[in-house]
C-alpha cells in the first residue's frame, strides 16, 4: 500500500540526505504530488547548503585570528546611529568555538522573525554577551560618532570574560586590546553578524517600550527614524527628552 502525499511529506521532513533510500524511492514515484514534494525538498536542501557554506565563509576571519594565538574573539556592532530618537545600542559577542549558526548574517538582511530566532540561538551559543546603551542626552553632548564608541566600549566592558581580540564593523575603539576594523563586517564575520542581531533586537525592544509609553509617536513602527509619521507627530505633540536635540530637524524645533 502506497503512502499518501501527506504521509510522504511528513516523512520527507525527517530526511537529511539525498541518498536516503526513502528519498530515492520518492524520486521514482510517478505521482505529480510526490514529484512536487521531491522538488521542494531538493530546493530546501540547496538553500540549507548555501546557508552552511555562507556560515563557514563568515568564520574565516575568526579562524585566521585564532590561528595567531587569540582565543577570546569578540565581535562588536551597533545600531541606531541615524534615528531622531532613542539610544544608540552596541553589542559585543564572544561565540563558543563549536557554534553553528547557518543563515546568520547582517541583521538588516534578516526579517524581524529571523532576528528574534537568531537572538535566542546566539544566546544559547555564545560564551559571553555584553550590551552598551547610550542615551539621546549623551548623544547630544558628545555627538553620535563618539556616542557610538562609548556604547561599544560599554558593551565590551559588560562581557563576563575579557576578550583578547576585537572584530568591529568599520570602527575602532580606544582600548588596549588587539582589534580589526572590517568594512561591512556584519556581512563578513559571524561574530560581528551575531552582535548586529543582538544590538538590533535589543534596540527594537526598547523602541517598542517607548511606543507603549508614547503611543501617539508610533516609535514601534519607525524605531525613531525620521519618517513622515514621526515628523508629523513631533510637530503635533512636541519634542520628547528621548529625541536627539542636536539632530536636524529636531534642533530647529527646540
Amino acid at each position: 500500500m502506497k503512502l499518501t502525499i501527506k504521509q510522504i511529506n511528513e516523512k520527507l521532513a525527517t530526511i537529511s540526505k539525498s541518498d536516503d533510500p526513502f528519498f530515492l524511492q520518492c524520486k521514482k514515484d510517478s505521482r505529480v504530488g510526490v514529484q512536487q514534494l521531491v522538488q521542494r525538498w531538493e530546493k530546501n536542501e540547496e538553500i540549507e547548503k548555501d546557508k552552511q557554506q555562507q556560515f563557514y565563509n563568515m568564520l574565516s576571519i575568526e579562524r585566521e585570528v585564532r590561528s595567531q594565538g587569540y582565543t577570546l574573539v569578540a565581535g562588536i556592532d551597533e545600531v541606531g546611529r541615524g534615528p531622531l530618537a532613542g539610544p544608540v545600542v552596541a553589542a559585543a559577542v564572544i561565540l563558543k568555538d563549536d557554534c553553528y549558526l547557518p543563515g546568520l548574517t547582517d541583521s538588516k538582511k534578516l526579517s524581524a522573525t529571523a532576528r528574534e530566532t537568531f537572538f535566542n540561538l546566539i544566546h544559547e551559543q555564545a560564551q559571553a554577551i555584553g550590551i552598551g546603551i547610550v542615551s539621546s542626552e549623551i548623544i547630544d553632548k558628545v555627538n553620535i560618532y563618539e556616542a557610538t564608541k562609548l556604547a561599544m566600549i560599554k558593551a565590551i566592558e559588560e562581557l563576563e570574560v575579557s576578550p583578547d581580540y576585537l572584530l568591529l564593523d568599520a570602527m575602532k575603539v580606544n582600548l588596549p586590546i588587539s582589534q580589526q576594523s572590517i568594512i561591512k563586517g556584519d556581512a563578513k564575520s559571524i561574530t560581528i553578524a551575531a552582535s548586529s542581531v543582538i544590538a538590533k533586537v535589543t534596540r527594537d525592544r526598547l523602541m517598542n517600550q517607548l511606543g507603549s509609553q508614547y503611543p501617539e509617536y508610533g516609535f514601534e513602527k519607525h524605531m525613531g527614524y525620521g519618517t513622515k509619521q514621526h515628523l508629523e507627530a513631533i510637530k503635533e505633540y512636541g519634542v520628547l527628552k528621548e529625541h536627539r536635540q542636536s539632530f536636524a530637524p529636531i534642533k530647529e524645533m527646540v
